[in-house]
């Protein structure tokens, strides 16, 4: 399965923005989680990013790379806004497709299993004229992760967690939507009859060395011993810190909260 990933706005284009929160940031952030937990974690995948850091691009420039690629999926991820008030969740394919539609029925399942995971307000599955839903040549989605202007909802994006979480539902839904298969390498997540199940506290990915060290000398500093990792992500190099790995989560989601204390952003990977 192909997936062109395309995390909303970058660069010169914020999005929306409240609580002290840019909604470019919040998308960039849970797509690479999707991305790492797909080719981590499943067989056959190939996931091409419209940005992987904080870059201009249009929607034009997205939907004619997604369709040069030949993708099988389009997924945009976003956060939305309105008056500070309005909250909760929602997702879009393109308004002239019918309900018996083959993206209608990836909508139904993605829809079903973010919600699960997500604890926002769930305002439904809804249908938009939007750029990347009518020029993609794929079956397409877009997922509007709650309003970042309304405190309950960016208090919610402010947590790794929750962001890890938003992801995993993603995942969870192109599982079942395409039928991946887990590689055979990569236990069940959360088996407890697994022995070689391990929760691993990720405090950062960089594409810098240096960058990567420092958050390690920082980690070392608080008392949280942490060493650096490569992975090779579509093709591309990064550092990662890892802070410890557990056969048992509460232990993984104790170290998660220690590093986190720090002020520091982590995760726990399977």
């Amino acid at each position: 399965m192909k997936l062109y990933l395309d995390p909303g706005h970058g660069g010169s284009d914020p999005g929306a923005s409240g609580n002290g929160l840019k909604e470019k940031d919040i998308n960039i952030d849970i797509a690479l989680r999707i991305r790492s937990l797909l080719t981590t974690n499943y067989e056959n995948v190939q996931v091409r990013m419209s940005r992987t850091n904080d870059s201009t691009k249009s929607l034009q420039q997205r939907t004619n790379e997604a369709n040069r690629w030949r993708a099988d999926f389009y997924m945009s991820i976003h956060c939305n806004s309105f008056n500070g008030v309005a909250n909760g969740y929602e997702d879009y394919i393109h308004n002239l497709l019918s309900d018996q539609s083959r993206t209608a029925n990836y909508q139904d399942i993605l829809h079903d299993e973010i919600i699960k995971v997500n604890r926002l307000n769930n305002r439904g599955q809804k249908k938009a004229n939007f750029h990347v839903l009518r020029e993609s040549t794929m079956d397409a989605f877009l997922s509007e992760n709650g309003f970042i202007d309304n405190s309950k909802d960016a208090a919610l994006m402010k947590q790794t967690s929750w962001r890890q979480k938003v992801a995993e539902g993603h995942v969870n839904g192109l599982v079942k939507a395409f039928k991946l298969n887990r590689k055979t390498t990569n236990p069940s997540p959360g088996d407890p009859s697994n022995p070689n199940t391990l929760f691993k506290v990720i405090a950062g990915s960089f594409k810098s060395k240096k960058n990567a060290d420092a958050r390690v000398t920082f980690l070392k500093g608080k008392g949280v011993e942490a060493f650096v990792t490569t992975a090779t992500i579509s093709n591309e190099r990064w550092y990662r810190v890892q802070a410890g790995a557990f056969s048992n989560r509460k232990n993984a989601e104790e170290r998660l909260n220690t590093i986190e204390n720090t002020g520091v952003d982590a995760f726990i990977e399977i």
